[in-house]
């Protein structure tokens, strides 16, 4: 992250985020694929880590092999895209809202404290000797017998598919394709993300 200053002097933190330029790899229609669709390829990818079929479909439309590939299922009306078209960063305005897909952070087998923000059962005293970061009680006695789903426990944290929505464009740097972005989106640095414009 960044941080830029606006117009009234007012101190902005930023996400830069790199966003094209994108080829056209595939066009789904209803009448082959069921649904209309627009594959877009991104990062390129040496040949030596890519396999005969990824080679295939990348000659096709006659780029060199990439790294991700998402297929969009809303564009706008009308669109005439063709294989190997470029999609560039042009698509964007500055000011507009776009919502941000990613995986969040991967932490691994957390307890309740880091995951869920438990505050533990209290002090050392008392006949308590490890319990201090422990979940306390999680479900009844004799009925129902069980643990009721949704109980918060430890668990595995992060690595998941977020969206962040109504984020605004700060600024665009066409040259080297980079959108800057206020606030954070979901991710470590360098991994993909998805930015889906409003409709």
């Amino acid at each position: 992250m960044t941080s830029v200053y606006d117009a009234n002097g007012k101190n902005l933190p930023c996400t830069v985020i790199e966003a094209g330029p994108c080829y056209v790899t595939q066009i789904r229609t209803k009448e082959i694929d069921g649904y209309d669709a627009i594959q877009l390829a991104f990062d390129d990818k040496k040949d030596k880590h890519t396999n005969k079929a990824e080679k295939g479909h990348f000659a096709k439309a006659g780029v060199s092999p990439k790294r991700k590939v998402v297929e969009f299922t809303r564009f706008e009306a009308g669109h005439q895209k063709q294989f190997g078209d470029v999609v560039s960063i042009d698509v964007f305005e500055e000011g507009e809202f776009v919502d941000v897909v990613g995986t969040t952070k991967g932490k691994g087998f957390q307890g309740v404290i880091r995951r869920h923000g438990f505050s533990g059962v209290g002090g050392a005293t008392h006949g308590q000797h490890n319990r201090l970061r422990a979940p306390g009680s999680v479900g009844a006695s004799s009925w129902p017998s069980r643990v009721f789903k949704g109980i918060r426990m430890a668990g595995q944290t992060g690595n998941k598919r977020v969206k962040t929505i109504n984020l605004q464009i700060i600024k665009i740097v066409k040259e080297k394709n980079l959108l800057l972005i206020k606030g954070a989106v979901p991710g470590a640095n360098g991994s993909y993300v998805i930015v889906e414009r409003w409709s």
